[in-house]
């Protein structure tokens, strides 16, 4: 069976990732479930500079480490908003300075659109994915899903931006829809449909 090992120990999006690809014959690992503890600085200034830069350093280092029949899998996504010229965007897990922490997170993108109308806070999730198989070819996949930045937190599921990102279609936030339907509308299903297509390409 081929591996796809997932270039983060987050474990909300292994979990994702996982049930999105749950029918396919191919285990899903994390780096810290293959032992691999290296974490790659992500300074580049789109979300697909930064997943291709995290992919290919793991890549590297399996191959150095004599790996094979594998596939390395890495994203990059954040929420860019509209009326703030696309912040966080590739900054959205360190918005408000590092340590990375959800809440202040929040906290500033509120604050930073609090005299905003609620008719333009449009925004989009964004998530970029990069593959590596052990040949070294590359693939890439992205998801862009559209909603508007609420005013306040709503909801409890989700993680990161998601209590604040309104999908009018359903009237609720990231948040409050439960993961079964997240898992069919969020940017990172999206781009994981693609990402299903391309692995059942790869030999």
């Amino acid at each position: 069976m081929k591996k796809i090992i997932v270039a983060s120990n987050n474990k909300h999006k292994i979990q994702e990732i996982e049930a999105i690809l749950k029918d396919i014959d191919i285990e899903v690992v994390s780096l810290k479930d293959e032992g691999i503890f290296i974490e790659v600085e992500e300074d580049g200034t789109t979300f697909k500079e930064n997943s291709y830069k995290k992919a290919k350093e793991i890549y590297d280092y399996l191959i150095s480490k004599k790996y094979d029949n594998f596939i390395v899998m890495a994203d990059d996504s954040g929420i860019s908003v509209d009326a703030l010229n696309g912040e966080p965007g590739v900054y959205s897990a360190r918005y408000a300075g590092e340590p990375s922490d959800s809440d202040k997170n929040n906290e500033k993108l509120l604050e930073n659109l609090k005299d905003i109308p609620w008719e333009n806070r449009g925004g989009s999730f964004i998530c970029h994915i990069t593959l590596i198989d052990d040949n070294g070819i590359s693939y890439d996949a992205e998801g862009v899903v559209r909603g508007i930045v609420t005013t306040e937190l709503r909801g409890r599921d989700g993680f990161g931006y998601d209590p604040l990102f309104y999908i009018e279609k359903y009237k609720k936030t990231f948040g409050e829809i439960d993961s079964y339907e997240k898992n069919k509308i969020s940017h990172r299903s999206l781009a994981l449909g693609k990402v299903r297509e391309i692995v059942q390409s790869i030999k």
